[in-house]
């Protein structure tokens, strides 16, 4: 009866695990689409913390800056479109590999986007960025 019961508290534990993890993943999942798709700071916000950490140096911290940011490409890039081609999570991290294309017909960029959440809300962003090549050395492609 014992073991039964220990059974049943640590399947119930992955579950929550596995259910607050896919919460992480539609948070930002929503984040993503809401800021840099429908370029709208301020629904995106709603899925962000108190802080908001961000490890990109051309970026800067907290809400403000991701404003910033939504604004620039807002003015700057009004067609730009991010294609999330797939999404991992692991405990509080979210993370994407995404084709972002700024401007409609160009080759855009791969990028991957780190996102640390606490309690359901980002707290913290890194990325890498990577333009798509005109040729690769190989006939793989970037996504």
């Amino acid at each position: 009866m014992a073991t039964a019961f220990a059974a049943s508290a640590v399947h119930a534990a992955a579950d929550t695990g596995t259910a607050r993890q896919e919460a992480n993943r539609r948070a930002v999942l929503a984040f993503y689409e809401k800021g840099l798709n429908e370029k709208d700071a301020d629904a995106a916000l709603a899925y962000v913390g108190d802080r908001y950490v961000q490890h990109n140096p051309n970026a800067a911290d907290g809400p403000e800056g991701f404003r910033k940011f939504v604004a620039f490409l807002r003015d700057r890039y009004p067609q730009s479109h991010s294609e999330i081609k797939r999404s991992f999570v692991d405990g509080d991290y979210v993370i994407l590999h995404v084709h972002a294309v700024r401007e409609p017909g160009t080759r855009g960029s791969a990028i991957i986007d780190i996102f640390r959440l606490e309690n359901g809300r980002i707290v913290e962003h890194w990325d890498v960025n990577q333009p798509v090549p005109e040729q690769a050395a190989n006939g793989n492609t970037m996504f």
